[in-house]
């Protein structure tokens, strides 16, 4: 099922990033993400509130693209 917040992501194992597009166009990095925590999400059926209560505020992150004004 297409996510209504999350446009795309992509996981890169050997460094453990995670990097994910919002519908907004936002990006951001999220580091040290563990390859299992990757595939919970992607068989997640709402990937907006998995990334919520699994992801979000749980490993460090940093904005790829800062927010337009």
């Amino acid at each position: 099922m297409p996510s209504t917040v999350i446009r795309r992501f992509l996981y890169v194992p050997e460094t453990r990033e995670l990097t994910i597009e919002f519908v907004t166009g936002r990006r951001y990095l999220y580091s040290d993400v563990p390859d299992e925590d990757v595939q919970a999400f992607r068989a997640a059926f709402s990937k907006g509130v998995h990334f919520n209560r699994h992801i979000r505020d749980r490993f460090r992150c940093r904005e790829l693209t800062p927010a337009i004004s």
